[in-house]
């Protein structure tokens, strides 16, 4: 099989994909880079879901990428409209041209002798075997697990004749119209699902074991529109809107975070105001601080206004069990049901289940800890990109992505091969890098999967854009911690950009 050798490898064409492959070449424009992509598209989680209503959780400035501005002034955007994002930048960036659809990595060991990664490849249209070699290699792919989402299974299921299905994998011949539906969970998901089928279903109950807290945000942001009016570059208007909107969210987390109770109130008050009098608080009241799960949004209190209209419903219950024609909660009350969804989360999985190794020996990711919440330690020449939790992820994949492109320019300059981020015992914590900051469900399963928080810098994931942006952008790459080094042999191979003997670069 002819091994074909790039200076950096790019695993996964999706927001953090993109944002990486465009910073390196900003700043390497001659090297030889190429993105690998499961799907058939750009987009990644936003090509992947398709269920009514997907929309950004994050508003649009600081979700979208730094280096593109988002011109719409409506503050939440639908899947279709940030994978259609995500894709032109790709194409502006000269990205798109670079990225091999259809391909999944299914292994990858670096090697101290060559200096390089070999990754093995799978074109899933043929079942044809593909290797690639790369001096760098960048994790992009997120860390949802695409295949199989968090399913729960529930006592008397088979007994339900109507149609259950998980909006991860939701039908398109799907017809919801005057269908009584069922919506299980209480996270972003469900509460985009229950304004959205509620136009066309006879009537949509969102049932969920506990409330999350709900915050409503305008449609259009005004100082967008203003600035808009007037005509300022659309640059600058991005600029000075994104800049609001990252010191609002930095601020608004601190402020929920040292002053629980006085932001509890804050919250629940704007609820019982969208809300009225005709929708019961303790369907929004949580048992938890705010924070310690992602907090809910929803443009134009959208979810509010089905639930006065009286064709959507929320019931805050235990599921006893399914029966034939719906569910019967611990209560006694029947929910029933033509079709009921399963919006119960996602199941994590790093690097889309890739095998990682260096000299043939696995890494155990979840045992490892993070360098600047970008490297993992002992792995050679590679950075993990994740984004923010209290945050839009796109800040922080953006960080990363522009510290990879620093380091690559840095390596080159000096002639490094490689470079290894090395940690003591005393640097890792029990918990994984989510463990600690919330406690949502796919939070507490990726325990088992995520590498461990660090308990000092630079280890330490302290999901702070200030903090992070002064760490990755402003920082001397040179530390004691990241190691470097030359390869211990030579290396020759195939430059698959160009399909000519490949020139010596470092990384």
């Amino acid at each position: 099989m002819e091994q074909q050798h790039v200076d950096v490898l790019v695993i996964g064409a999706g927001i953090s994909g993109i944002s990486a492959a465009s910073h390196v070449l900003r700043d390497e424009p001659g090297a030889s880079l190429v993105v690998l992509e499961r799907r058939a598209r750009v987009g990644g989680t936003w090509d992947l879901f398709q269920y009514p209503g997907i929309r950004s959780d994050s508003d649009m400035p600081t979700f979208g990428f730094g280096f593109r501005p988002w011109r719409d002034a409506r503050i939440l955007a639908d899947g279709a409209q940030i994978r259609q994002y995500v894709e032109d930048a790709a194409a502006d960036r000269g990205v798109l041209e670079r990225i091999r659809f259809g391909r999944r990595a299914l292994s990858a060991d670096f090697s101290h002798e060559t200096g390089r990664w070999n990754v093995e490849v799978e074109d899933e249209a043929t079942g044809e075997r593909e290797s690639y070699s790369a001096g760098y290699l960048i994790g992009a792919t997120g860390y949802y697990d695409y295949d199989r989402p968090y399913r729960p299974q529930f006592p008397g299921e088979e007994d339900f004749q109507g149609t259950l299905v998980h909006p991860q994998h939701w039908p398109k011949d799907l017809d919801h119209k005057n269908k009584r539906v069922v919506v299980i969970g209480s996270g972003a998901t469900a509460i985009t699902l229950l304004p959205a089928l509620a136009d066309e279903a006879a009537h949509v109950t969102m049932l969920q074991r506990s409330p999350t807290y709900v915050l409503t945000l305008p449609k259009v942001d005004p100082l967008t529109s203003v600035l808009q009016k007037v005509r300022a570059p659309a640059r600058l208007t991005y600029k000075v809107v994104r800049a609001r909107n990252i010191a609002l969210q930095r601020g608004s987390y601190a402020f929920c975070r040292k002053y629980p109770g006085l932001a509890r109130k804050a919250l629940l008050g704007l609820v019982r105001a969208q809300a009225g009098k005709g929708v019961h608080m303790r369907h929004f009241s949580p048992r938890y601080k705010p924070w310690d799960q992602r907090l809910c949004v929803v443009p134009g209190g959208d979810l509010f206004k089905v639930l006065k209209s009286g064709k959507a419903a929320v019931a805050t219950d235990h599921i006893d069990t399914f029966t034939a024609d719906g569910i019967r909660l611990k209560s006694g009350e029947e929910l029933k049901a033509d079709i009921v969804v399963t919006a119960t989360g996602l199941s994590v999985r790093l690097m889309g289940g890739m095998e990682l190794s260096v000299d043939g020996r696995p890494v155990d990711v979840k045992n490892r800890v993070l360098y600047k919440a970008v490297m993992l330690e002992g792995v050679p020449n590679m950075s993990l990109v994740i984004g923010y939790t209290n945050a839009s992820w796109t800040l922080k994949a953006d960080l990363a992505a522009d510290y990879t492109a620093r380091l690559l320019a840095h390596m080159r300059r000096n002639g490094h091969d490689i470079a290894t981020p090395v940690a003591s015992d005393g640097d890792r914590s029990e918990f994984s890098v989510m463990g600690e900051a919330l406690t949502s469900g796919y939070i507490a399963r990726a325990n088992e999967v995520m590498p461990r928080q660090g308990t000092r810098d630079p280890w330490r994931l302290w999901n702070n854009y200030y903090r992070d942006r002064a760490m990755l952008q402003d920082a001397p790459i040179e530390d004691g911690p990241l190691r470097f080094e030359k390869a211990t042999g030579t290396a020759t191979g195939t430059t698959a950009a160009t399909g000519t003997p490949e020139t010596t670069r470092a990384a």
